[in-house]
């Protein structure tokens, strides 16, 4: 009898320590066409919550990290973030896609569950939704960059402006034409493609027949690739334009030398910011190069973090107070939040690709 009670004691025991762990996840493309986008953010996360839990966790629990496959698809989207629901996450690093993170917010919402997102769609924070913080700029801000800087430096050249039809690329490629005719720079061509494809030789052929030399481009770097190697099929000397996520080396693989005419906007380089030197360090020792958005999936739990030691709980309630009051010291530099969710501090600069590496345009 004793030793049955002393194996139930010990059964509880193990049983209260596992569910004292604090569960969070991140949700994105895992798998398909934008799954390096997803394996950016899982190393990140899990080199943040590694580095967290040898700190001893948050408020005395260890982190256990949920991983949700979205596909960048709004339908898996949804049922990833109700999977997560049932998990009972306690914070969502997610989604990638602006078309998975819209809805998915909306499940995060119904159950109280905070979210910190890359996501750039204004639609993201315009809804006012008190579980959204956005730790990157909006499309709004990045498009008023891109379409000042093609005014700015491609005078006298025929630009064209084209997306893919998300909710990414579209409203990206809208803000970008609205920055560049703000300026005096009519796109002489404005048109969309389907992402997914794998031919663009009938945008090719309009480009090269209105004498197009610049391409603005709403969308991904899967598709920029293609369109830039048919366009050296048909003798076309392409400069690309695009946004945050032609920051990832696959558009080099895929792309070749032709991926030298690519610029695109993003955020600040943390990788060049001393303070996160050490991190930066200690995933190249780990043969990791955190570019792209691995270093924003690791600000992500130094947020969460700091947001939960600063409310001294997990509680949605409590956290999400902390982390729309709160200023954060994270890789990307000091974070805070406007009532929106937004970032107070969102900053876009111009890069271009050189030989396999990315970095400011000079």
């Amino acid at each position: 009898m004793k030793k049955a009670l002393i194996a139930s004691a010990v059964f509880a025991a193990l049983s209260g320590a596992a569910v004292a762990d604090t569960v969070v996840a991140i949700a994105g493309p895992m798998s398909g066409q934008y799954a390096s986008a997803g394996d950016q953010i899982r190393k990140g996360a899990e080199m943040a919550i590694a580095d967290i839990n040898a700190r001893g966790g948050v408020l005395g629990q260890k982190l256990v990290l949920e991983v949700g496959d979205d596909a960048c698809d709004p339908k898996q989207a949804v049922a990833v973030a109700n999977q997560m629901v049932n998990k009972k996450i306690a914070f969502m690093h997610g989604h990638w896609c602006s078309s998975s993170t819209i809805p998915a917010s909306e499940v995060y919402l119904e159950s109280n569950i905070p979210m910190a997102t890359v996501s750039t769609n204004p639609k993201v924070t315009d809804r006012g939704l008190k579980n959204v913080f956005a730790i990157a700029g909006r499309d709004d801000q990045q498009g008023q960059v891109a379409g000042a800087y093609l005014a700015e430096h491609f005078k006298g050249k025929k630009i064209a402006v084209v997306d893919d039809k998300s909710a990414y690329g579209k409203g990206l490629a809208d803000e970008i034409a609205k920055a560049m005719e703000g300026k005096g720079a009519k796109p002489a061509l404005r048109e969309s493609i389907t992402a997914g494809e794998k031919d663009y030789s009938g945008l090719v052929a309009k480009l090269k027949q209105a004498g197009v030399e610049v391409l603005a481009f709403g969308g991904y770097h899967t598709e920029v690739a293609l369109i830039l190697r048919q366009a050296e099929q048909a003798k076309l000397k392409l400069t690309v334009l695009g946004g945050d996520t032609m920051s990832n080396t696959e558009l080099v693989t895929a792309a070749g030398k032709a991926a030298n005419n690519v610029l695109f906007t993003f955020g600040p380089d943390a990788r060049k910011n001393p303070a996160a030197a050490p991190i930066v360090k200690k995933f190249r020792d780990a043969k990791v190069e955190p570019e792209g958005y691995v270093l924003y999936a690791y600000a992500a739990f130094q947020l969460f973090e700091q947001a939960a030691k600063n409310a001294n709980s997990v509680k949605y309630n409590e956290l999400e107070k902390s982390l729309r009051n709160g200023s954060f010291d994270t890789v990307l530099g000091k974070m805070s939040f406007d009532a929106k969710g937004n970032s107070k501090a969102p900053a876009f600069v111009v890069y271009q690709w050189k030989d396999g590496k990315y970095d400011y345009v000079k």
